[in-house]
């Protein structure tokens, strides 16, 4: 398949080479080196399909060889060389002070339409990943309690990032990481244990500690394991009694995580949990490495990491001056607690030196919330301490959601005490919305859920209006049917028909789909993706007012179910990447 704006694109170059490469055969300019130049889509095509700013960067290197060349001057003497013969161009022309503007053929159109069909779900797919090896790691909430808002966002986008990365070339895996091991384990067996205990002794006899976990999933658990041992705790050892809820409660609450992400439409090819690395003894080999290559110290009977030393150098690299690093206060971690107890940096460390060294991914993308950004450098500092490169390391930073409802923030959160769950946010609103709503802003900007927006069952609701482009060309279809007309290949003279405006605006949003998924790879940013559905929703709208699909023309009418056909795949695709259905009717 194709990728016909990069085509173009390399075709213009080609084509301004070889006019410049005629000129100086000409004696009209001399041989001399040229800067870069772009080419882009204009912002108006009515003023060109493509347009580059060669002979405006000019100017500079005719200078330097003394020659007082303007650059329209230059922009016109290089339309006259170029040959279009044969190439997607009818025509070129120069523009306001020197950019020079491209125009397509029929055939360019055509030609998208036709692969777009042909292609099927694989429209869109290139090599430009080539083979990498992924690992997108996402969601990784801790076990001791039910998913939050930023869970629902992390889960939205890195699933679409991993889907649209697949698509750009890349061998992706998706994985979540376990937090089964370490202060939180401990913090939800002592939780559990008050609550068990309060069942039989009563909450006034058994205080609950402040920083254990309050949420009803807490009692839940507790009275689910009173159900099937009784009093027979009550009288147990401690640490006996917690192991036992944990050992009961802990499965359940995994089960809970892989459930409702399944039910969000979240598979992950791998589970990972932290006690592994513990039980195998890779936290210490990690920390041996890290030993070996002298980035480690011991203090108050501790493990420390040379992380201020670390810091330092980058920072000194960033061009920081030694005065503002000292006002940063850096500070050393602990790996090793003085008790024998591992931190859960040591962890880290160790969980990413596993998906390096031991698996061999190429690159590992953390999807993290942005209460986590202290914690990138240092983690990527890490990396280059114990032999690996940080920089093949990204860490995507998510801002906070804010639920809105009736123009105000709003909560409703129904168990789990202090905030909003996944499960609470998807008994309320369709799963197409939360997955499609999640992705309306990249990453880093905070994002408002309008809890109204997402229901309402109109244009005004992104997700409907998109769903409702699919199934408006859906019944298109069955109307014609109906009267006896099916859709045909159509031939590339035929297709050559489709030059209104309305087509061929949206012959072009269907030709910027292969891109849009390479800058969703590029950039970490699957908002590009419910961008470009709305994009291409709306073009199709505007054709389907201004242009007849029944016409009597039937090469006309073939031509036009083809474009129809090649635009309710591209949505059924760029909806499915993002785990939203695309319905045949509404």
């Amino acid at each position: 398949m194709a990728n016909y704006v990069k085509l173009a694109n390399e075709e213009i170059k080609e084509i301004m080479m070889s006019a410049l490469g005629k000129l100086v055969a000409d004696g009209e300019i001399p041989a001399m080196p040229l800067p870069p130049f772009t080419v882009e889509i204009p912002n108006d095509t009515a003023h060109g399909d493509f347009a580059t700013n060669l002979a405006m960067v000019s100017g500079k290197a005719f200078k330097e060889a003394g020659l007082r060349l303007n650059p329209r001057d230059f922009a016109g003497k290089l339309c006259a060389a170029a040959i279009l013969d044969g190439t997607m161009f009818d025509r070129c022309e120069v523009a306001g002070p020197g950019f020079i503007n491209f125009f397509l053929s029929p055939k360019w159109f055509a030609s998208v339409v036709k692969d777009v069909v042909d292609c099927g779900e694989n429209y869109g797919r290139s090599d430009y990943g080539k083979g990498e090896k992924v690992m997108i790691e996402f969601v990784s909430a801790n076990p001791t309690g039910p998913m939050h808002m930023g869970n629902a966002r992390g889960g939205a986008l890195g699933d679409c990032l991993a889907a649209a990365m697949d698509m750009a070339g890349f061998e992706v895996t998706r994985e979540f990481y376990i937090n089964d091991a370490g202060n939180q384990i401990e913090k939800f067996g002592i939780s559990l244990e008050a609550r068990y205990l309060q069942l039989y002794l009563g909450e006034d006899a058994v205080a609950f500690p402040e920083d254990a976990y309050h949420g009803e999933d807490i009692k839940e658990r507790a009275q689910q394991f009173a159900d099937v041992y009784g009093d027979r705790f009550i009288k147990a050892d401690p640490q006996e009694r917690q192991a036992a809820l944990i050992e009961f409660a802990l499965p359940k609450n995994i089960e809970k995580l892989q459930s409702d992400l399944g039910l969000y439409r979240i598979h992950y090819d791998v589970w990972f949990r932290e006690s592994t690395l513990h039980n195998s003894g890779a936290v210490k080999e990690a920390l041996e490495v890290l030993t070996a290559k002298g980035m480690t110290y011991e203090k108050e009977g501790a493990l420390w990491y040379k992380n201020s030393e670390v810091m330092k150098a980058q920072l000194l690299k960033q061009g920081k001056t030694p005065e503002q690093i000292e006002e940063l206060g850096l500070k050393d971690d602990v790996l090793i607690r003085a008790n024998g107890h591992p931190t859960y940096f040591a962890a880290d460390i160790a969980y990413h030196y596993n998906k390096f060294v031991v698996r061999g991914f190429d690159r590992v993308i953390n999807v993290w919330g942005a209460d986590h950004h202290g914690h990138v450098a240092r983690l990527k500092g890490a990396m280059d301490s114990i032999g690996l490169n940080g920089d093949q390391l990204d860490i995507v930073l998510m801002q906070l959601v804010r639920l809105m409802k009736d123009g105000q923030p709003y909560k409703m959160s129904k168990r789990s005490g202090k905030a909003v769950s996944l499960t609470d946010l998807i008994e309320e609103i369709p799963i197409d919305a939360a997955r499609f709503f999640f992705n309306l802003s990249s990453p880093n900007s905070t994002l408002d859920f309008d809890l109204d927006l997402a229901v309402e069952q109109s244009s005004q609701n992104p997700v409907y209006y998109v769903q409702y482009a699919h199934a408006r060309i859906c019944s298109i279809h069955k109307k014609l049917e109906a009267e006896g007309i099916k859709a045909r290949t159509c031939s590339l003279d035929e297709l050559c028909l489709l030059t209104l405006p309305e087509e061929t605006q949206l012959v072009r949003v269907l030709a910027e789909y292969p891109n849009m998924l390479i800058e969703v790879a590029k950039n970490y940013d699957p908002a590009r993706m419910t961008r470009y559905s709305m994009d291409l929703a709306t073009a199709f709208h505007k054709f389907y007012n201004s242009c007849r699909v029944a016409e009597d023309n039937e090469n006309l009418m073939q031509a036009r179910l083809s474009l129809c056909i090649a635009v309710k795949n591209t949505i059924a695709n760029v909806l499915g990447l993002m785990k939203v259905s695309a319905p045949e009717s509404m």
